[in-house]
């Protein structure tokens, strides 16, 4: 879709902390997952639950971290990590 590529994630595995070149939406379709993102050099987090949606902004710096087996939809520029 004009550069933007839309995946779907079924892991169980945390992904690496990564800083996207652009801006991504993470849709929980089922199952837990901690999102930690760091804002002004301090970690934060926040716990998604199925529908629950995250969205990083050009430059957010932040990892997702499944508890158990999770389903993610993952909307992002074509390229990013």
């Amino acid at each position: 879709m004009n550069g933007i590529t839309t995946r779907l994630h079924w892991t169980d595995k945390p992904y690496k902390w990564h800083v996207n070149d652009g801006e991504e939406v993470f849709v929980v379709l089922n199952g837990l997952v901690e999102m930690q993102y760091k804002q002004d050099g301090v970690i934060k987090s926040v716990l998604l639950n199925i529908g629950d949606v995250f969205y990083a902004s050009i430059g957010t710096e932040h990892i997702a971290l499944p508890i158990g087996e999770a389903r993610i939809l993952v909307v992002e520029k074509e390229g990013s990590v």
